[in-house]
């Protein structure tokens, strides 16, 4: 059975995303090249950020249509982390606000992918 094990972001400016991730996720790369950027995480995923400019890079997508989203244990928790990346300057998209499974908002990174934070269904 396959298994997802890495999430991988467009981003315009590696450097910059990767200043702004290790920020957020509290703990630095663990690969760091010109156009690529790998983060390990506890659970085993690898969060990476591949430069639009790479001689490689090749995408007839746009936009963002998608989430990257932050589950954490609870309504607090997800208060908390609101005041917290807010106070950073963060660009919030969708205000704290009680959606049908708790309390959620969501964040925008630098090049305007979506992060949500809220918890998980009861």
């Amino acid at each position: 059975m396959l298994s997802p094990n890495l999430i991988l972001l467009y981003v315009e400016d590696p450097t910059g995303s990767a200043a702004f991730y290790t920020g957020l996720l509290g703990r630095e790369p663990v690969a760091s090249f010109p156009t690529y950027v790998a983060f390990q995480l506890e659970n085993g995923l690898t969060f990476s950020l591949w430069s639009t400019g790479a001689r490689d890079f090749v995408s007839s997508g746009s936009g963002h249509r998608s989430e990257v989203a932050f589950m954490v244990k609870d309504d607090v928790e997800v208060e908390r982390l609101y005041a917290e990346w807010r106070s950073k300057g963060i660009t919030i998209e969708q205000e704290l606000k009680t959606a049908v499974f708790g309390r959620t908002f969501v964040a925008l990174d630098p090049d305007g992918h979506r992060l949500r934070v809220c918890r998980p269904d009861d």
